[in-house]
């Protein structure tokens, strides 16, 4: 019910069918200051009253709080993705500003490049030379181990 139609039903009925007591002071002295009824900051805010009165319109249209257009939801969506994707690599970012960590990861990329390239030489020469120096290394092993 509305609040208008249940303050005059309130008026209708006679004092003894109210189920709510009156205060004294009514009734008393009149050079007694009443009580006023405090205000509801949130409900007296204009941002409240507009999404109140919205809502209210989209119940009487029979629309419900979640249906947005699909086109709308699928945008949202990819802008929620974006911004995490962006959150994520900025952290990433920060992470790796660190003076040790940079010089961390220097010396690890140059390690992989001295890796590289000794694989490189290793390909490059000819079959006969890797044998060759796997024979010297097992002449030498089987050497030491005699004059042991």
């Amino acid at each position: 019910l509305p609040a208008s139609m249940y303050t005059e039903i309130q008026r209708e009925r006679p004092d003894g069918g109210n189920i709510l007591t009156h205060p004294d002071y009514i009734d008393g002295n009149p050079d007694l200051i009443k009580p006023k009824k405090l205000l509801n900051p949130v409900k007296a805010s204009k941002s409240h009253q507009e999404l109140h009165r919205e809502l209210l319109m989209n119940h009487k249209r029979g629309l419900g709080v979640e249906s947005k257009p699909e086109l709308q939801r699928v945008l949202e969506h990819r802008r929620r993705d974006l911004l995490i994707k962006q959150k994520k690599e900025e952290e990433e970012a920060k992470k790796l500003q660190s003076p040790f960590e940079k010089e961390l990861l220097k010396r690890h990329q140059r390690l992989d490049q001295l890796e590289k390239e000794q694989e490189k030489q290793e390909d490059q020469a000819p079959e006969f030379i890797k044998v060759k120096e796997n024979l010297r290394r097992t002449s030498t092993v089987t050497g030491d181990e005699k004059t042991a």
